[in-house]
């Protein structure tokens, strides 16, 4: 019974404890064709869907590289770049300088007199950073629902919150991720620049550019969708008035739902800092029970799939490389809700 008032706490997940027989048909252990993945690997789990990788499921994944070419989808930050409002910006700064060491004499094995004749000394640095910047991965735990703060699997901020960051489905529970990639080029396949401010990409937005492309989602895909906003990063993402506007494009609850619970996506992401088009609809909204991250809350807290955001796609759309072995590992900082700052890889 435990289990089963944790399964209800979010809405849709209790049909996911249904035996998967299309699971097993599509060779994946917990996925549902319909219902998608949920809360169905314990009540103690804290990787969520991630947990459908498999030996054989990297291998066949590192079998799409046939050429040897890797596409950096990170993208290059600082103290200047564009964040979500609701995100610190970061600072980067000097510790530890030559000049620094040598005219603090603070530590008696950098002097000469010291033995360090040869005048060794080095750069480091400190950084305040937010734990959602830049390229990044949401963590399960990052969105939280519902007056009692739950978020994936039913963990409560009252009980699993914490001083130092929190103690369920934090950074470190998140396994290095090897596996089919599939990027979708919704603006390629419209042919403009960038998708306009708040545009939602529909199911029939998302099929007409994998026709266009001649590949699909399968289960187990991790799913990159393209809006045309890293085309204005630059150096640094430094220009926030026109990152800005394609940033509010992305996807709602019915292109989410369908990507889940139709295709099977394990993960997806995309080349905003949200993933979803903001502000949602209504519906979208009351879907979750009303919120303004409807699709965050879908997917992180109510099916266990992580979101990748602020991916670098433009070589891949330059290239029309659309399926690739999806590479990402996260930096281990205990506590912390979201990869950030990462460089992920498509390998071709």
């Amino acid at each position: 019974m435990k289990v089963l008032t944790r399964l209800l706490l979010a809405a849709g997940i209790a049909a996911a404890v249904a035996a998967p027989a299309a699971a097993q048909d599509a060779g994946m252990k917990r996925w549902k064709q319909g219902t998608g993945w949920g809360w169905v690997w314990g009540p103690e789990d804290e990787v969520g869907a991630l947990n459908e990788m498999t030996d054989a499921s990297r291998l066949a994944a590192l079998r799409l590289a046939t050429r040897g070419q890797a596409y950096d989808l990170g993208l290059p930050y600082d103290r200047n770049s564009y964040r979500w409002p609701g995100h610190s910006p970061g600072e980067i700064i000097t510790f530890r300088s030559p000049e620094g060491v040598a005219r603090q004499r603070d530590l008696a094995f950098t002097t000469p007199e010291g033995g360090n004749t040869g005048h060794t000394r080095w750069h480091s640095s400190v950084l305040f950073m937010n734990d959602n910047v830049a390229t990044q991965i949401d963590g399960l735990g990052h969105i939280t629902h519902g007056a009692d703060n739950h978020w994936y699997n039913g963990f409560k901020e009252e009980q699993w919150g914490g001083n130092f960051g929190i103690r369920k489905t934090d950074v470190t529970t998140i396994p290095p991720i090897v596996a089919r990639g599939v990027m979708i080029d919704v603006a390629g396949q419209k042919g403009v620049q960038n998708l306009p401010n708040s545009y939602e990409i529909t199911v029939a937005d998302l099929e007409a550019a994998l026709r266009a492309q001649n590949v699909d989602v399968t289960p187990g895909t991790v799913v990159l969708i393209r809006t045309g906003t890293a085309r204005h990063w630059g150096e640094n993402g430094g220009d926030h008035a026109r990152i800005a506007g394609p940033d509010s494009a992305g996807i709602g609850i019915a292109a989410a739902r369908w990507l889940v619970e139709q295709k099977g996506a394990m993960a997806v992401g995309s080349d905003t800092s949200g993933l979803e088009y903001v502000p949602p609809k209504p519906e979208d909204s009351q879907f979750v029970g009303g919120s303004f991250n409807p699709v965050h809350v879908y997917l992180l807290v109510n099916q266990g799939v992580h979101i990748m955001e602020f991916h670098n796609l433009e070589r891949l759309a330059a290239d029309r490389v659309y399926e690739f072995a999806y590479v990402a590992t996260t930096n281990a900082i205990r506590g912390s809700v979201a990869g950030t700052a990462l460089r992920p890889m498509a390998l071709r």
